[in-house]
């Protein structure tokens, strides 16, 4: 996938299909548009463009910075497995929100992108003031010679699937019914740091830490039954998103941290990048009395997890969603 980011001026030469927005969380109704995207590539062989921003419009527009289910290095990586040929992350400024909207149509998704199709939901919104609109691009179809794809939203009985719904299901600590909505695990992706060295001595298995960036959306502090993605294998683990109370770090701070305990793994993982995918909520962070307790819990916690992978086997076997060739 080509990747092209903080850049105004920048010219795509092959023939594409187009779809705009931000892609937080890609779950189903992001996945049925990218699907539709596919199937227009294998048609006309058009290459398949994304067209999102650098940064949310509401952050510029609201003057605060958003939580993302997703973050741009999250994003991207969806929509490589996806199977896109081009990611455009066009850079938000006052100037950008002031564009008309059709000239964003005509310069930007005609001209830059060179777009022949159009794929887009009900609800688009883009230009000035989102002035623009499915409708819209309908009318000027004709003159910038594309042809229109509007998706119907995916529902989930009778509401939408949308990034907002799946941040509620989260928030709640819900993680199945936000995995149901995403269409696989919610996950965090980053790259290994070193954390307080406890795991290993006390545990007998690996512990690999990540500190998600603070525009990273997550969900309550506590333990989960996870999987994690190391070099194209699932692992089986046991989570905890929190900022660790019983140990707390060398100076004094508190970081949120995203602490995971890998099931039958053996390597060293400082300086990976991984994905730790949650899967079900087993208990809130606490505060133990000592060492002593906290690996007597986590011994139980390691139970419950195993027990749950033992029973949903497939959560360790599934795809990751889509390659190029599905």
């Amino acid at each position: 996938m080509i990747y092209i980011e903080k850049e105004r001026e920048f010219q795509i030469t092959e023939p594409t299909v187009v779809t705009i927005g931000k892609f937080d969380g890609r779950h189903r109704g992001h996945q049925k548009l990218l699907r539709t995207m596919l199937d227009i590539r294998r048609k006309y062989g058009y290459k398949a463009a994304v067209f999102t921003f650098s940064t949310a419009p509401a952050d510029l527009v609201q003057g605060k910075r958003h939580t993302v289910i997703t973050t741009n290095l999250e994003r991207k990586n969806n929509l490589r497995k996806m199977g896109m040929d081009y990611l455009v992350e066009y850079p938000f400024t006052k100037e950008t929100s002031q564009i008309p909207a059709e000239d964003f149509v005509r310069d930007i998704l005609v001209k830059q992108m060179n777009a022949k199709a159009i794929v887009v939901g009900t609800d688009c919104g883009f230009g000035y003031r989102r002035s623009g609109d499915a409708a819209l691009l309908e009318k000027l179809a004709p003159r910038y010679g594309y042809h229109l794809v509007v998706i119907e939203k995916e529902r989930d009985e009778d509401r939408v699937i949308s990034s907002t719904y799946v941040r509620e299901e989260l928030d709640m600590g819900q993680i199945e019914k936000a995995n149901e909505l995403l269409g696989e695990p919610y996950y965090i992706h980053g790259q290994v740091v070193h954390g307080n060295h406890i795991g290993q001595p006390i545990l007998g298995y690996p512990t690999a830490n990540l500190l998600p960036p603070p525009e990273k959306h997550l969900p309550p502090y506590g333990v989960y039954v996870s999987r994690v993605l190391i070099d194209g294998r699932f692992y089986g683990g046991i989570t905890n998103i929190g900022k660790k109370p019983t140990i707390p770090s060398k100076d004094g701070t508190a970081p949120v941290g995203v602490e995971t305990f890998v099931f039958d793994y053996e390597g060293d993982l400082y300086g990976r990048e991984i994905e730790v995918g949650l899967l079900h909520f087993v208990r809130p962070e606490r505060k133990m009395s000592g060492l002593e307790e906290l690996k007597e819990q986590i011994s139980r916690d390691k139970e419950v997890g195993l027990t749950y992978l033992k029973e949903h086997p497939q959560l360790l076997s599934q795809a990751v969603f889509c390659t190029k060739d599905q």
